[in-house]
């Protein structure tokens, strides 16, 4: 339970940012580019670079690496792992 404590915290976190929002609002459309983020978003290249960090680190976001261009997209797991958190949450105490 410990380890889903701190794996639930640190999505919500990672969530309760509103560029990060918008982040992942973009990303549901598929996958983009940093440059490509950066065109839609009204962010420096620094603080999409400490967002995206969030969002990989909280496991939300993955990332691959094609030359020197890094492509992002919505973890395949993130809409179950966020809707299982929720559902747990929502579990009466024991």
């Amino acid at each position: 339970m410990e380890a889903l404590n701190k794996e639930m915290i640190s999505v919500f976190k990672a969530i309760a940012d509103e560029s990060r929002i918008n982040i992942i609002r973009l990303l549901s459309e598929g996958e983009s580019c940093a440059c490509g983020l950066l065109e839609r978003l009204s962010l420096s290249q620094p603080t999409l670079s400490h967002h995206m960090k969030v969002l990989c680190e909280s496991g939300i976001v993955s990332s691959r690496k094609e030359g020197t261009w890094v492509f992002y997209t919505i973890a395949p797991d993130f809409k179950e792992k966020i809707c299982s958190y929720i559902d747990e949450l929502l579990k009466p105490a024991e």
